[in-house]
Order: structure tokens, then C-alpha cells, then sequence
């Protein structure tokens, strides 16, 4: 059994490519899913021995080289790459002394002057550390964690229409920051509560994806607003250990931007 993060993820990675996808014939006798090692080694130009070392544990150090093609023998994508050459020792992880989660003052102003899109800031575990009042709104009464608010809160898979999706897409996001900073406490107790707490998070954790945030939509059931679809867009806040701004805004003039208004109003309403 593999006993290093490298190895793991090379023996999901393998199972998850088809023979058809690089070339080989998907017929005849194949005990495993997806490549076996050595056509793996082969696609890859390393010997049989080295790449099962590689899987094994026994070996922890490939070159760029080497890592370069496996990344294309494995048919990853540019996150799945990079976390890959992170694992392999080939790419920074964030610096040790890891910063405060402070968000800057400047930003918080900015968000606030965005009355009708809801906006938040959260770190590498995921807690939300600032949020305007209608990104405040549209997750109240939900942890201020939004890997918990998804695998812990009993009304997760109602909050969210696609619950499936949205928890794969998180731990696989959860798992790049893990990459960019293996060392990170906060981070580390988040997982141990959620492998802990979530046999659902444990069997997504197992598959060792890793991808980091791009442009979605998402499906939410609002308690109070109803059905929302909102365009999610993140940044990386630059100058942090990690931040990123994530921005809900709907598309103009439909259901969702009335839904977003009418949140908007009872958030006013019941601050006044």
C-alpha cells in the first residue's frame, strides 16, 4: 500500500485514466481499474521498478523530468500538475509562518459598497473571516466554515441543489490548498474534524482529487428568498496567506436577481 501522499495520488490518478485515453487496447485480462503501473511506467519513460517505488512510498523525490511525464502519462490537468510537482518536493508551499487572518480594511470597504451582490472572504480552511451584509444573508445560520456548512450541516442538501457536485468540487478544492500548505494547523484541524465527522467527506478525500476554484454556478434554496442561481467567480487576495474573495452575483433581470433584491430589502429591514 502506498505510504506517502505522492504514491497515493499517482494510484488514483492511474485508475482514473481509461486505456483508450492514451492509446491502449481496453481488452483482455485487466485486474485493475484504469492503467496498470507498467503502462504507466512506459507512457511515462521510467522503468516499472521506479514508478512502483514511486507508488510504494519508496521513492519520494522525482526529477521535474520525471514529473513532467507522469503529469502527461496521467492525462492531468494543470491543477492536478501542479499538485503533483507540490507533493513531489518541485514546487514552493507556503511559508511556515503562516499569517494572521486578518482581512484588509480596504477590502472589507470595498465589498460593502456592493449593495446588491453578495461577496465573502475566507482562508485556506475555508472560514469565512469577512462577508458584506448580503454575503452575510445569503449563509446565515450556517456554519461560519463553509467545509463544515457543507458535510456537517443537516440542511446542506437542501441549501444547496446540487449538494453532490458542490462536495466534490469542495474537497477537491480543500485538497489543493492541503498541497499548498501541508503544514498548515487550521487547515489540519478541519480535516481531522471533517474525516472524523463525515464518512461522505472521507470517501471524497480518498479519491485524491485536487482542482482549485474557477467560474461556477450555483443552485442555492434560500429559507427566506427561495430558489437562487448565482454566477460564483473567486479571487486569490493578493499580499495574504491564502485568501480568496468569492463573489454570488446573479444574471440581470431574472428570478434570482428579484430573489437577491428581495434578500437585499429584508437584510435592510431587519437592521433598522
Amino acid at each position: 500500500m502506498p505510504t506517502t501522499e505522492l504514491g497515493d495520488f499517482l494510484r488514483k490518478r492511474r485508475a482514473a485514466v481509461r486505456p483508450a485515453q492514451v492509446g491502449l487496447p481496453e481488452h483482455g485480462d485487466r485486474r485493475v481499474a484504469g492503467l496498470r503501473r507498467e503502462e504507466v511506467a512506459q507512457l511515462a519513460g521510467v522503468s516499472v521498478d521506479y514508478y512502483v517505488r514511486l507508488e510504494q512510498g519508496r521513492e519520494r523525490n522525482p526529477s521535474a523530468q520525471v514529473a513532467e511525464t507522469l503529469a502527461v502519462a496521467l492525462r492531468l490537468d494543470d491543477d492536478g500538475r501542479a499538485h503533483l510537482f507540490r507533493l513531489a518536493g518541485l514546487a514552493p508551499t507556503a511559508r511556515a509562518a503562516y499569517g494572521a487572518d486578518r482581512v484588509d480594511p480596504a477590502l472589507v470597504q470595498l465589498m460593502a459598497a456592493w449593495p446588491a451582490t453578495p461577496a465573502l472572504v475566507y482562508n485556506r480552511a475555508y472560514d469565512i473571516l469577512a462577508a458584506n451584509p448580503l454575503g452575510e444573508a445569503l449563509f446565515a445560520g450556517l456554519p461560519r466554515n463553509l467545509m463544515l456548512a457543507v458535510f456537517t450541516e443537516p440542511r446542506a442538501r437542501e441549501f444547496y441543489a446540487d449538494w453532490p457536485t458542490v462536495a466534490a468540487n469542495s474537497v477537491a478544492g480543500f485538497r489543493m490548498q492541503l498541497g499548498k500548505a501541508p503544514d498548515h494547523p487550521r487547515v489540519r484541524a478541519v480535516l481531522s474534524e471533517l474525516l472524523e465527522g463525515s464518512e461522505e467527506f472521507a470517501e471524497l478525500w480518498r479519491r485524491h482529487d485536487a482542482r482549485g476554484k474557477s467560474l461556477d454556478l450555483k443552485t442555492l434554496h434560500h429559507p427566506e428568498v427561495g430558489r437562487l442561481t448565482l454566477r460564483v467567480q473567486t479571487f486569490s487576495v493578493r499580499g495574504t496567506d491564502g485568501q480568496e474573495l468569492a463573489v454570488y452575483s446573479p444574471e440581470p433581470d431574472s428570478p434570482s436577481a428579484d430573489a437577491v433584491a428581495l434578500l437585499g430589502m429584508l437584510t435592510t429591514s431587519g437592521n433598522a
